[in-house]
């Protein structure tokens, strides 16, 4: 995960001054020199490195404590603060055209992940009301036209694009006078890239950039690369009007240098961060956010974000019965799983939460739900529904179709038990009115 090394470093670091009722100068620089190794071994580039240890050493030499801090705590405070600044301050918002539609143009070097960025786009732009088309201007890689319109199909996003035509800024003037036509509000251009910036390509995207006066000019940049990241998000500001930035696969094992960098470097702010291979994976990138994940803050806004975009408020009204009555089901539960790994798993989900990072490297990972869920897929409708009839046989039978042993099945079935007699007193169902988690283990 983005961010991994870097933050692990940082927090044991910070968890060392935290709780210090006093802070020399010596312990300021003990540490900026940690933080500045743990910087550059993120990949971070050395000139924004040294401004930041230096801008937090001056301010924490010199700070006044606040009163209701210990001054490790306001050392942690200033610390947080800068990697805000660093990253942007405060989240970017798009542009829009006052006169449909608005245009976004995607640029970038081959390999970035341009084409499925353009369909995180539009699929994040829907759900904002949106109504998006793509339009395929790469006219040069194999197969670059195909995938984009694999992209929109998933999306049941229309993806124009003239069969034969080599000429890109052709075709992404035709495209939007297509959208006009036909009331599309946004049009997201897929433009070509290449292994390497070069006057062809810097040609026509300034050609396209020209023709289609678009509202964004927004650089997907591969975070994977380090500081190649950075270098290439510098050339390409040099050359065209780049409006933002797209951070992808910053679900890699990426040290996370490029997110503390291309802002420093480009002055150009990153608008979205993609975390993932699917469709969905994309968020508006939020400095604050951010950096309270790298200090181990948690970063509740984006759970709660993520939980209601991932739960269906009529099935928690009809949860919240169900648990009160105890008729909650196996059948329930695996919805509740499902949605569990809509909002990204349980590791990710934790790592949002203040202090239960340290959790994700217990037992609660994504392996022990997916073991769940082949118990689960491997009962029938009516055990799921109706666990009480699962007998010995049943119980065979249940193992063998998921490859586990009857003593996994068991341990399943008495902790889904245990997980609902919880629930109801935890719903004021039960007798003993409201009662904390406890003891309880959750099935999985």
């Amino acid at each position: 995960m983005a961010f991994e090394g870097l933050a692990s470093k940082l927090q044991e670091t910070m968890r060392k001054l935290r709780g210090s009722a006093r802070v020399t100068e010596k312990d300021v620089k003990d540490m900026m020199r940690e933080v500045k190794l743990a910087l550059l071994e993120a990949d971070v580039n050395f000139k924004v490195v040294k401004d930041f240890v230096s801008k937090v050493s001056e301010r924490a030499i010199g700070s006044d404590v606040l009163e209701s801090l210990t001054p490790g705590q306001q050392v942690v405070k200033i610390v947080n603060d800068e990697l805000v600044l660093l990253m942007g301050g405060e989240a970017e918002k798009v542009n829009f055209s006052s006169a449909p539609p608005t245009v976004f143009m995607m640029a970038g070097l081959q390999g970035a992940g341009k084409t499925t960025c353009s369909g995180k786009l539009a699929n994040i732009m829907r759900k904002q009301g949106k109504k998006p088309l793509l339009i395929a201007c790469d006219i040069y890689r194999p197969a670059a036209i195909k995938q984009l319109q694999v992209v929109g199909g998933q999306l049941n996003v229309p993806v124009f694009t003239i069969d034969g035509c080599k000429d890109a800024v052709e075709i992404a003037k035709s495209g939007i006078k297509y959208a006009q036509s036909m009331q599309y509000d946004l049009v997201i251009i897929d433009t070509a890239g290449r292994l390497h910036i070069d006057e062809e390509l810097m040609g026509e995207l300034k050609n396209i950039e020209k023709a289609v006066n678009p509202s964004e000019i927004l650089l997907v940049v591969d975070s994977m690369t380090g500081q190649d990241a950075v270098n290439v998000a510098e050339s390409f500001n040099e050359l065209l009007n780049i409006t933002g930035v797209i951070l992808t696969k910053l679900d890699g094992d990426t040290r996370g240098g490029a997110a503390l960098s291309v802002r420093a470097v480009t002055g150009k702010p990153i608008k979205f961060a993609a975390t993932g291979e699917k469709l969905s994976d994309i968020e508006v990138f939020h400095p604050d956010r951010m950096a309270s994940r790298i200090l181990g803050m948690g970063d509740m806004l984006s759970l709660i974000e993520k939980a209601q975009e991932a739960f269906d408020e009529k099935q928690a009204i009809e949860l919240q019965k169900k648990m009160k009555t105890n008729s909650f089901t196996i059948e329930d539960y695996l919805v509740q799983m499902q949605q569990l790994k809509n909002m990204g798993g349980i590791g990710e989900m934790l790592k949002m939460i203040p202090g239960a990072g340290k959790l994700s490297e217990i037992e609660l990972d994504d392996k022990m739900l997916l073991k769940t869920e082949a118990i689960i897929f491997s009962m029938t409708k009516r055990e799921r529904v109706h666990p009480e009839i699962i007998n010995a046989s049943r119980k065979i039978r249940i193992a063998k179709g998921c490859g586990m042993q009857v003593s996994d099945v068991n341990k399943f079935l008495k902790s889904f038990e245990d997980m609902k007699k919880m629930m109801k007193q935890m719903s004021g169902g039960g007798k003993k009115g409201r009662k904390g988690f406890g003891n309880m283990k959750l099935p999985f």
